[in-house]
């Protein structure tokens, strides 16, 4: 018997073949609180980093004064920016805590600039396991503590840095219960190749979701 249904005609979806300057296809920004040699707190924007339960592994500036605070106390505070904090964390942007400012920073731009809450509008908050302060604006903080810090050999500009989730701080309009944060009403600032974005409505939840 011959089957009435054929198989539909597969589409032809062309691609080329590009060479992007920068491979940021859209992830959440960090802004990485580490502990200065004086006690004082820096900040680095970040966009690179992912959670794996209670790890979350970062990429970061070889180059970077948030790199080199981590080196000398491995203790951070990743606080997430919602999107409407986009304008705070752009002012962050040209900013670095190194002085004298590195040569290809200067070249990019980058000024030193200590007083980094300060240049950016941000209120600092005590953290409460680790020296590193929080920033009170951001909605979602995650106290950490580095576990292991490596240079990949075949590129020196970056370090891949695996901190430990010590304790996590969420503002009360965000929170559903104890446990689980509304994914209604968090809406994380997203790094899409160098530009910045919100969430879109929900389009549907995975079938582990338990609100």
């Amino acid at each position: 018997m011959i089957s009435q249904y054929r198989e539909a005609e597969p589409t032809m979806i062309h691609h080329v073949t590009i060479q992007p300057k920068i491979l940021y296809y859209g992830t959440p920004v960090i802004l990485l609180t580490t502990l200065n040699e004086d006690g004082s707190t820096n900040i680095s924007p970040i966009s690179s980093s992912w959670a794996l339960g209670r790890y979350v592994v970062l990429g970061i500036g070889g180059g970077s004064k948030g790199l080199d605070n981590l080196k000398r106390h491995p203790e951070c505070v990743l606080n997430i920016p919602e999107a409407a904090m986009w304008r705070q964390v752009e002012a962050l942007a040209p900013l670095t805590g190194r002085d004298p400012v590195p040569d290809y920073k200067q070249a990019l731009g980058f000024r030193h600039e200590k007083r980094k809450f300060a240049a950016a509008g941000l209120t600092a908050q005590p953290a409460e396991t680790v020296a590193p302060e929080r920033i009170a604006e951001c909605p979602l903080q995650v106290e950490a503590a580095v576990r292991h810090i490596r240079t990949p050999e075949y590129d020196g500009y970056f370090a891949i840095v695996e901190t430990e989730v010590l304790r996590v701080h969420a503002r009360e309009d965000i929170v559903l219960g104890r446990h689980h944060v509304n994914p209604n009403a968090w809406n994380p600032l997203i790094y899409n190749f160098r530009h910045y974005f919100g969430l879109s409505p929900e389009l549907g939840k995975t079938y582990r979701s338990e609100t």
